[in-house]
């Protein structure tokens, strides 16, 4: 916005040097000072919030959203798969992993399986949370990928993760938390 105003100024110069017999223009106002503009962002963000929010059609009772019911399935099959696996004796690097974080684990996962199902913001959110660790994780293991078949696995969790994580977004605006008690 600096460049442009101060380009427009230097054309105004040279125009007025070019023709003589032409009376020179005003001075430009000065340029609005950063607080003004600062203002008038916000005020242009804050105007796009509302006309979004406004845009947004709360859930009919009993109405779930494919996204959140899609979050449901994929934490339920996660914490069932991971305790079949622990239960069919599954080694990680040749040893068995603990009962405890494996049924912390799957503790967590069906519970978030279980709010999803009951459309639960809190179910969302934390569903929200797992995909973002999970995506972290797998980009990081991606840096370290050796072979074709670990970067393609990696590839498609950050997708799919990914995919999910933004369709949740717009889910959990319309779910709209409720209202504190007190508040």
């Amino acid at each position: 916005m600096a460049q442009r105003s101060s380009r427009k100024r230097r054309k105004q110069r040279q125009r007025a040097t070019r023709d003589p017999g032409r009376p020179p223009a005003a001075p430009p106002p000065e340029p609005d000072s950063d607080s003004d503009r600062m203002a008038r962002g916000y005020a242009r963000g804050r105007a796009k919030d509302e006309a979004a929010r406004a845009a947004l059609v709360p859930l009919r009772p009993g109405e779930r959203p494919r996204a959140v019911t899609a979050a449901g399935l994929v934490a339920a099959f996660i914490g069932l798969a991971n305790l079949i696996a622990f239960l069919a004796g599954m080694e990680i690097r040749g040893e068995q992993p603990s009962a405890v974080g494996v049924g912390l684990f799957t503790f967590i996962m069906l519970a978030a399986a279980y709010g999803c199902f009951r459309v639960r913001y809190w179910a969302v959110l934390g569903m929200q949370a797992l995909l973002g660790l999970t995506i972290l994780i797998f980009s990081l293991l991606l840096i370290r990928a050796e072979s074709v078949l670990a970067v393609v696995i990696g590839v498609a969790v950050i997708g799919g993760a990914g995919t999910l994580f933004w369709f949740l977004v717009k889910s959990m605006a319309r779910i709209q938390m409720p209202k504190r008690p007190g508040a």
